[in-house]
């Protein structure tokens, strides 16, 4: 499993740059469709997942009744641990809102560090007005049992056409989340932070007016002057 030190330093690699790394790797399907920021200036967020899962809403399980069983989303909040991401499989169906603000204020009370899904939340103002950074596809009045029916919490999920695992890793910026297997959490780690510095020297050879072939991605003689670089700094 990722250690704590790994997860915190990947809140200074962009999803931009882990999904070139894992595209190295043979991981090309590791980005959330319909998981943008719901609001501008959200921090990168960085956390283990914590998953949830609904299925097509059927008449006699998708009801107001169901929020008292214990295998409803509230019973869910009430599992997760500080510092998780909450990762909701709604299907994509984003004409209903899986959690408003009260229950964004009770996860947010409880130290879980976003919420990430590729439905719709409900409650927009409220929502916004808890702090709860939020990525998901939009906002939506009904709730979520006019759409869809909960089942379980902590088992594998599909989000945005994703698979994810309990305590795989999330990262999330303004390009949307992307999914790291917990397995691989260290490999980008290692690569991400050399891959930031290499960019942000390519920019900086870019400014100066340098043309991309050979440049980016680079070439031996590149790679040569990026090294002689580093070792003068």
């Amino acid at each position: 499993m990722a250690h704590d030190a790994d997860i915190r330093t990947l809140a200074a690699v962009s999803t931009a740059t882990i999904t070139t790394i894992l595209l190295k790797k043979g991981l090309r399907n590791i980005w959330m469709r319909g998981t943008r920021p719901l609001s501008p200036g959200q921090p990168r967020l960085v956390g283990r997942a914590f998953t949830l899962r609904f299925v097509p809403a059927r008449e006699d399980l998708a009801t107001p009744e169901s929020w008292f069983s214990p295998r409803s989303t509230r019973g869910a909040i009430e599992a997760m641990p500080e510092g998780c991401i909450a990762v909701v499989d709604a299907m994509g169906i984003t004409d209903a809102g899986i959690f408003g603000d009260i229950l964004c204020a009770r996860m947010k009370q409880r130290g879980v560090t976003a919420l990430v899904t590729d439905g719709a939340v409900r409650d927009l103002a409220g929502v916004r007005g808890t702090g709860l950074p939020v990525w998901c596809g939009g906002a939506a009045a009904p709730p979520s049992v006019a759409a869809l029916t909960f089942v379980n919490w902590q088992e594998p999920i599909g989000c945005g056409g994703v698979a994810v695992y309990p305590d795989d890793v999330v990262v999330a910026d303004d390009d949307g989340a992307v999914l790291i297997p917990a397995a691989l959490v260290e490999d980008v780690v290692a690569a991400g932070a050399e891959q930031e510095r290499l960019e942000a020297w390519i920019i900086g050879e870019v400014e100066r007016g340098a043309s991309l072939p050979g440049l980016y991605p680079p070439n031996a003689e590149t790679k040569a002057r990026y090294e002689a670089a580093g070792r003068k700094s």
